[in-house]
């Protein structure tokens, strides 16, 4: 099978897209609007850029009714927001924050999601994180619009939180505790637990 995406519809093109990208790493974003309310929410079209400088890359697509979402409008506004890494342990509240509420409504308390507070920036950070990435606004493009529309968000990465037990004696990651999970076409999610190793090619 093949075929030409301009024939088809914006809703098929991001089923094939959901179902061949995968799995992708979940980035659990909070924000704060310029009124102090903190808004929480999940986006799977995420990804790091770089490290040298540290940044990453996250995209919320506009609403069904080609409105940007509040954590676009938030970061376009303050210039601040944390990338949360998401757990099986924590997947359920994850998916709650998914909803969309009304401006104005806090997904943390929406979603029973403890806060924890932030180094250097203002927007809060998951309390129950294995880890929390604290970003800085580098840039924020507008790559379609209308419903569904594709804008993309970089962030330059200013701290750092990871849990101690998930962290050995060198001060590296232990990516076995971390336990992240990725997200599939769907409703459907995947375990990191099953791992295997091929060793780079020697030059």
């Amino acid at each position: 099978m093949n075929f030409a995406v301009n024939e088809k519809s914006t809703r098929e093109v991001y089923d094939w897209m959901t179902r061949l990208i995968t799995p992708r790493p979940i980035a659990w974003v909070s924000t704060l609007s310029v009124d102090g309310i903190a808004n929480l929410a999940p986006f799977s079209f995420f990804c790091g850029v770089g490290a040298n400088p540290p940044t990453l890359a996250f995209c919320p697509a506009n609403r069904r009714d080609g409105t940007p979402k509040d954590s676009l409008l938030n970061v376009q506004r303050t210039g601040q927001f944390v990338i949360n890494i998401v757990t099986e342990s924590v997947a359920e509240s994850m998916n709650r924050t998914a909803a969309e509420l009304p401006p104005g409504e806090d997904e943390f308390e929406f979603a029973d999601v403890a806060k924890a507070v932030s180094t250097l920036v203002r927007p809060p950070r998951v309390a129950s994180a294995v880890a929390s990435m604290e970003c800085e606004l580098h840039s924020a493009i507008a790559i379609g619009s209308g419903p569904g529309g594709a804008n993309l968000v970089l962030g330059r990465i200013v701290w750092i939180h990871v849990q101690d037990d998930c962290v050995d004696h060198n001060g590296s990651a232990i990516t076995e505790r971390l336990d992240t999970i990725g997200r599939m076409a769907g409703d459907q999610y995947s375990r990191t637990a099953d791992r295997f190793v091929i060793a780079r090619p020697k030059t």
